[in-house]
């Protein structure tokens, strides 16, 4: 895919999403495997077929974490667990996703190598260096809300995702851009809408997929009661995130499997 693009539903259960099936969704026991049983059954598969590893890249929205009665943790409902049980339900173990999400962090932090060492044996090292060795043709970046929180400038956030999304273009990878989902407190939630704007700039003029969270979650009547917290959401509108991401991501599994341009 050579341009932007903003995710949209692709199944009636997400088109006809209103405030009050939101709200069930929420808090429905549903797994994210369960709700893809239904989905096509996986192409058969041969020895020689092309395997696809996507490597999603972010901060605790990514990583996955809901706040419940004020604790807060990762949960194995989250949105790249999501997407990797709907790639699977169409793909087969084809396809798949890992999880680089760390709380707390910023893309400058990942394009430096300075988040959190503890978060795997190349998560100290800088981006060019942690990319080129990874086997991943796919790379999910997702920030803005820690940006917001560290004071951090736009103009400071536009450089750090513009050199996310160069490197993995040299290194023969394909990046994928995703906005932040929105956060509830109104003050917050305007600045990083200024964040959102320097993601959907960089997906603009390096001509990258956009996956557009901030836009479709915002539009959700009731969405602040998907939230756990002021910035983490809870695991009905994790699965909601899934299926955005999944609405961008699969055309660009679908053209690696088959080997065309």
């Amino acid at each position: 895919m050579s341009s932007a693009r903003v995710g949209v539903p692709g199944r009636a259960w997400a088109a006809a999403l209103t405030g009050s099936l939101a709200m069930a969704l929420a808090f429905a026991p549903e797994t994210c495997a369960a709700r893809t049983d239904a989905a096509q059954k996986p192409r058969p598969q041969t020895p020689t077929q092309q395997q696809v590893q996507i490597d999603a890249y972010g901060d605790s929205t990514t990583l996955g974490i809901t706040c419940n009665d004020g604790h807060c943790g990762p949960q194995p409902q989250n949105a790249v667990s999501c997407l990797q049980d709907e790639l699977s339900a169409h793909h087969g173990d084809r396809v798949r996703v890992t999880n680089f999400g760390v709380g707390g962090t910023m893309a400058t932090q990942l394009r430096d190598g300075t988040g959190n060492r503890r978060a795997g044996p190349t998560a100290g090292l800088p981006w060019r260096e942690r990319l080129a060795a990874s086997p991943a043709q796919i790379v999910l970046i997702n920030y803005g809300i820690n940006e917001v929180m560290q004071n951090q400038t736009p103009e400071q956030f536009y450089a750090a995702e513009t050199e996310l999304v160069k490197t993995a273009r040299a290194l023969g990878k394909e990046p994928v851009l995703q906005t932040s989902n929105p956060m509830p407190d109104n003050r917050l939630n305007a600045r990083l809408a200024v964040m959102v704007a320097m993601t959907r700039r960089v997906a603009a003029e390096q001509r990258v997929p956009l996956v557009d969270q901030f836009a479709y979650v915002s539009s959700l009547p009731d969405w602040k009661t998907l939230m756990s917290d002021g910035a983490h959401p809870k695991p009905g509108l994790y699965r909601i995130k899934a299926e955005q991401d999944y609405q961008v991501v699969d055309p660009l599994v679908r053209r690696l499997l088959d080997g065309t341009p």
